[in-house]
């Protein structure tokens, strides 16, 4: 397995999300125009509570600048429970119908207390190569 490094990161109220995204041209059909990357979340609690990952809302924007939101509850179907020093990691995938775009959004948490507080999730590009002459 490739080693990933972790391109982009945001740290909200203790909670910092990592961020690595690659393009994936075997589950990719420029011809058809389809395209598909894979991303790598992890969720980090440098808080001093326990918290348990709620919902999540993406922003995802294609080439054509347009715009497509995501909601749903946890994330690849759980809701994990991070307490202070634990980290959450999972894998998704995003295709889009061109050859570059972005995503970003927000995860909303709970505290011990049951008050939710929101978490960024950070802007990233979602870039094919250039085909190659």
């Amino acid at each position: 397995m490739i080693k990933e490094l972790f391109q982009h990161s945001a740290t909200t109220d203790g909670i910092t999300v990592r961020v690595a995204v690659n393009y994936l041209p075997e589950q990719s059909q420029p011809e058809a125009g389809k395209w598909f990357w894979v991303y790598h979340i992890r969720l980090e609690n440098a808080s001093h509570e326990t918290v348990q990952l709620m919902t999540r809302h993406w922003r995802i924007t294609d080439g054509r600048g347009l715009v497509a939101h995501v909601d749903g509850d946890g994330v690849v179907g759980e809701q994990p429970v991070l307490k202070p020093s634990e980290s959450h990691d999972y894998v998704s995938g995003c295709p889009l119908d061109t050859p570059y775009g972005s995503m970003e959004g927000f995860y909303t948490f709970e505290r011990e207390d049951a008050s939710p507080f929101e978490v960024r999730i950070p802007f990233f590009p979602l870039a094919a190569p250039a085909p190659a002459d």
